[in-house]
C-alpha cells in the first residue's frame, strides 16, 4: 500500500533524478541509433533491459501479475514500441536539444488527458507551469529553428511531433500502471513487451550487432531501466499533474548532453528558454495535491 506522499517536493525530485538519467540514455541512444539505425538500436536495448531486469524480478521473486494487469503492461509497451522508435529516428535527423524542445508539447497534452481519463482536478499551479514551460520551448524553437530546413530536417521534426502525442498519452497510462504494480515488474514487462512486439518485424529490420556494441547498449539498457524505476516510483506517490512539468528539465539535461557529446552549440534562447522551464517546473513541484483516497501499489 503507497499513499500519495505528503510532501509532493519529493517524488518530484525523485522525477527529475529519472528524467535526468533518461537524457543520459537518449544521448547513448542517439549515437547507437546513428550507427546501428533506430529500429536495432531499441530492439537491442529492450533485449538487454529484459535480461537485467530478469534477473532482478526472479531473483527477487516478484509475484506473477493477475492476466488483466499483463495486459496493461503489454498494451503500454505497445505504445512506448512505437514512440520509441519514432523519436529515436528523429534523434538521427535532429540536435538533441531541438528534438527534445518539439516534443515538449507531449506534457502540455498529457495534462489535460489526465484530467478527462484519471479525473484529476487541474489546480492553477499546474496550468501556469505548463504555460511557463511552453513559453520556454518557443523561446528556444524561435532561436533554433530558423527556417532553413533540409527534407530530413522536416521529417525529424514530424516523427518528433507524432512520438510526442503518443508520448503523452504514455503519461497517463504510467500514472495508472504505478497504481497497480510496483517499478521492478513494470521495467521488466515493459522491456520484455517492447522487445516482444518489435520481434514482429525482426525478420526484415533486426541486425546482429558487433562485440564493440555491446557495452553501449548494456549501458543505454541500465540507464533506461534506473530511470523507469525511479519514475514509477514517483508517479505511484503524485498526482501526475504535478509530474508532468518535470518532463520539462530533460531539455537543460539535452541541451547539456548535445553540447558535450555531439558539439551542438548552447545559444542564449536555449538558456532563456531553459530559465522558463526550470520555473514552471518548480511551480508544480510546490503544488499541493488535492486530497483523494489511497492509492494501491505493489512496493519493493
Amino acid at each position: 500500500m503507497a499513499e500519495l506522499h505528503p510532501r509532493p517536493f519529493i517524488p518530484f525530485m525523485v522525477a527529475a533524478a529519472g528524467i535526468g538519467t533518461f537524457s543520459l540514455m537518449d544521448a547513448v541512444m542517439k549515437d547507437l541509433a546513428l550507427s546501428l539505425g533506430a529500429y536495432n538500436a531499441v530492439m537491442w536495448r529492450n533485449c538487454f533491459g529484459a535480461l537485467f531486469m530478469g534477473l532482478l524480478f526472479f531473483g527477487m521473486r516478484q509475484k506473477w501479475p493477475p492476466a488483466h494487469i499483463l495486459k496493461m503492461h503489454l498494451w503500454r509497451s505497445m505504445i512506448v514500441s512505437v514512440m520509441a522508435v519514432s523519436f529515436f529516428w528523429s534523434l538521427t535527423k535532429l540536435p538533441l536539444a531541438e528534438a527534445l524542445g518539439l516534443s515538449f508539447i507531449a506534457p502540455v497534452i498529457a495534462l489535460y488527458l489526465a484530467a478527462v481519463m484519471l479525473g484529476e482536478k487541474i489546480g492553477r499551479e499546474a496550468i501556469w507551469a505548463s504555460l511557463a514551460g511552453l513559453g520556454g520551448v518557443v523561446i528556444i524553437l524561435t532561436g533554433r529553428l530558423s527556417g532553413h530546413y533540409s527534407s530530413g530536417h522536416v521529417w525529424g521534426a514530424a516523427a518528433v511531433l507524432f512520438s510526442a502525442v503518443v508520448f503523452a498519452y504514455n503519461l497517463i497510462l504510467a500514472r495508472k500502471q504505478a497504481q497497480v504494480a510496483g517499478p521492478i515488474e513494470i521495467a521488466f514487462f515493459q522491456n520484455l513487451f517492447v522487445a516482444a512486439t518489435l520481434s514482429f518485424v525482426a525478420p526484415w529490420f533486426l541486425q546482429p550487432i558487433g562485440v564493440s556494441d555491446a557495452p553501449m547498449i548494456g549501458g543505454a539498457a541500465a540507464l533506461a531501466v534506473i530511470s523507469l524505476l525511479l519514475l514509477s516510483w514517483a508517479y505511484a506517490r503524485a498526482e501526475a499533474q504535478i509530474l508532468i512539468p518535470v518532463e520539462y528539465t530533460g531539455f537543460v539535461w539535452a541541451a547539456l548532453f548535445g553540447w558535450l557529446f555531439f558539439a551542438e552549440p548552447v545559444t542564449v534562447p536555449v538558456l532563456l528558454g531553459t530559465a522558463l522551464i526550470v520555473s514552471g517546473s518548480l511551480i508544480a513541484a510546490r503544488a499541493k495535491p488535492e486530497p483523494v483516497g489511497q492509492v494501491e501499489i505493489a512496493t519493493v
